[in-house]
């Protein structure tokens, strides 16, 4: 059934593009906040070029149903912690605020496998904060995807990823079981897997990981 408005960020990215590619088909009207001119060959979907340290002033977009978050950096991109912590963090936490005020339907975000507030990791901890954060507002429905190493056609080179690509087919035999949510995880099943999220229904917060998504994808397609 088709939705009237979702509201995308993050959409260049490996699984913001894979969403792009989709969600036309669920809603009547997209609209694609942007840090810079995007080319999208759906008529049905509007890209706003914005700054993101100044979100707030772009509120009224935000009168979506569904919005869906998949903002996110390396440190090696970024350049530095404080940096990352400003993509990661900062601009999805406001996004979440925006969402709330406007009282959307659902809001749906990637995170990461161990996700943490309280890991010794930074980017763990930085995501933690994040889900930390985003629990605390009164948001309807927040559904948080938390996918392992995701595996697809990015524009840039990683190696971890290509790696991670090339030995799945002889890992996935033995990641099972509890081990099942280690399985690097392609950016399209993460999209979709966002795309059923969004249209389940259920109010409250969802922590979905990384071993449901294939599942949560197959629903979307039936």
């Amino acid at each position: 059934m088709t939705k009237d408005t979702a509201l995308v960020l993050g959409a260049t990215g490996l699984v913001g593009s894979e969403l792009m590619a989709r969600i036309h088909a669920y809603y009547k009207r997209v609209i694609v906040l942007s840090r810079r001119p995007v080319i999208v060959p759906f008529p049905n979907v509007e890209v706003h070029t914005i700054d993101f340290d100044r979100m707030d002033q772009y509120a009224a977009l935000f009168q979506a149903e569904d919005v869906f978050c998949c903002l996110g950096t390396t440190i090696k991109q970024a350049k530095s912690k404080e940096a990352f912590r400003k993509v990661d963090y900062i601009y999805p936490l406001q996004a979440g605020k925006l969402s709330a005020a406007a009282q959307v339907r659902s809001f749906t975000i990637i995170t990461a496998m161990g996700s943490s507030s309280k890991s010794a990791f930074f980017y763990s901890r930085v995501k933690g904060d994040l889900e930390t954060g985003l629990q605390a507002l009164p948001l309807r429905a927040l559904h948080i995807v938390r996918p392992s190493l995701i595996i697809g056609a990015r524009q840039e080179f990683r190696l971890g990823e290509r790696a991670a690509a090339a030995i799945s087919p002889l890992l996935s035999p033995i990641l099972r079981g509890p081990l099942l949510k280690y399985r690097p995880i392609q950016a399209s099943i993460i999209a979709e897997a966002m795309l059923y999220a969004a249209s389940s229904g259920l109010g409250g917060t969802h922590i979905y990981p990384s071993d449901q998504l294939c599942s949560m994808a197959a629903q979307i397609n039936k």
